[in-house]
């Protein structure tokens, strides 16, 4: 058995139906899931990750339901979070039009929780219709550590972002702790 040196909560947060079960079964199972079901309220995941140069981590992927009638119950969910996926459908601008909501949703208690921003559902090429530029001016308005294209179909770039995030969340808690260390 693997004894992870580091546990993290990680949020999985955006509008119904943009692909976060999908692409958390994608990551946890290694298959697409052809018939996913609405999430009520939240799932919970677990994965161990083996960094290329560095700690094992063992991930809690908190799936949030995507529906507003769920929001009600996350406020104590995103407590002890490490960091967030936001999740939007690169088809769907409404999705991305509702990404701030999601932020304050994550970033409550956290006004300064890394975040990795995601478009979903990119093996849709001819469909996609949500502008880089418009995104990419998102990421940098909201304080968002970067921004990355999946697809939980074909896989691409699923395993990438968790890695991606993982990083930037201890880099983060390095940040921190020099920070704290200065200030004694």
């Amino acid at each position: 058995m693997i004894n992870p040196s580091l546990i993290f909560k990680i949020i999985i947060g955006g509008d119904g139906g943009v692909g976060k079960t999908t692409m958390l079964h994608r990551y946890v199972n290694g298959t697409f899931l052809f018939d996913s079901k609405m999430t009520i309220g939240a799932d919970i995941f677990h994965k161990v990750l083996s960094l290329k140069e560095g700690p094992i981590c063992s991930l809690q992927l908190w799936d949030f339901g995507g529906q507003e009638r769920f929001r009600f119950m996350f406020d104590s969910f995103v407590n002890g979070a490490a960091g967030a996926f936001l999740m939007f459908d690169l088809t769907n601008p409404v999705s991305f039009f509702n990404l701030p909501k999601w932020i304050k949703i994550v970033r409550k208690d956290d006004p300064t929780l890394p975040i990795l921003l995601l478009g979903s559902k990119y093996d849709l090429l001819d469909s996609i219709c949500v502008d880089d530029e418009e995104v990419l001016e998102f990421v940098e308005n909201n304080h968002i550590s970067g921004y990355l294209k999946v697809s939980s179909k074909t896989g691409y770039n699923v395993n990438e972002v968790f890695e991606s995030l993982v990083n930037t969340i201890i880099e983060y808690r390095h940040l921190i702790t020099a920070d704290q260390s200065m200030e004694v």
